[in-house]
C-alpha cells in the first residue's frame, strides 16, 4: 500500500467532476454525483481460503486505518460509521448512491464533510461478502450521507 499515492487521490477526486452516467473509471466506478476508488483490490480471493481470507480483511483494515490517520490529521477525528443501519433502510426507503452500494459492501466506514467542497468522504474495507472480492473503498460524493 502507498498511503501517499491513496492521499493523492482522494485529493484530486475532491475536484475531479463528476460523470454523466453510472460505470467504470479509471479508479473504479462512478456516476452522477460520485466517484468510488478502490484503492486496494484482493483479486484472486474469491471462494479462497477462510484464512487467507480473514488475514487480507486484517491488512486492509490497517490499510484503511493509516490512510484514516493521515484524513483525520486533515479533517478531524471521526467515529466509525455503522453501515448496518443504512443497510437495514435500504429495504424500506430510497437511499442514493453511492450509499446503497457501499451499504451492501461494507460494515463500517469513516466519513468526513470536506469544507469548501461540498464533497463527502468516505473510506471503507469492502468485505461483507465472502464470495466476492475484498477491497479498500474511497467514495467520494456530493451526496450528503442518509
Amino acid at each position: 500500500m502507498d498511503i501517499a499515492q491513496h492521499i493523492a487521490l482522494v485529493d484530486e477526486l475532491c475536484f475531479r467532476p463528476f460523470p454523466a452516467e453510472h460505470g467504470p473509471s479509471d479508479v473504479g466506478f462512478g456516476g452522477p454525483g460520485h466517484h468510488v476508488a478502490i484503492l486496494e483490490s484482493s483479486h484472486g480471493l474469491r471462494d479462497g481460503d477462510p484464512a487467507e481470507w480473514a488475514v487480507t480483511v486484517e491488512q486492509y483494515e490497517k490499510d484503511r486505518d493509516a490512510v484514516y490517520e493521515v484524513l483525520a490529521s486533515r479533517w478531524g477525528d471521526v467515529p466509525p460509521w455503522n453501515l448496518q443501519t443504512v443497510l437495514l433502510r435500504t429495504g424500506q426507503e430510497g437511499i442514493p448512491e453511492p450509499w446503497a452500494r457501499l451499504a451492501a459492501r461494507a460494515r463500517v466506514a469513516w466519513l468526513w464533510e470536506v469544507q469548501g467542497t461540498g464533497r463527502w468522504v468516505a473510506l471503507a474495507v469492502a468485505d461483507r461478502d465472502a464470495s466476492d472480492e475484498i477491497q479498500l473503498l474511497a467514495v467520494v460524493t456530493q451526496t450528503a450521507p442518509p
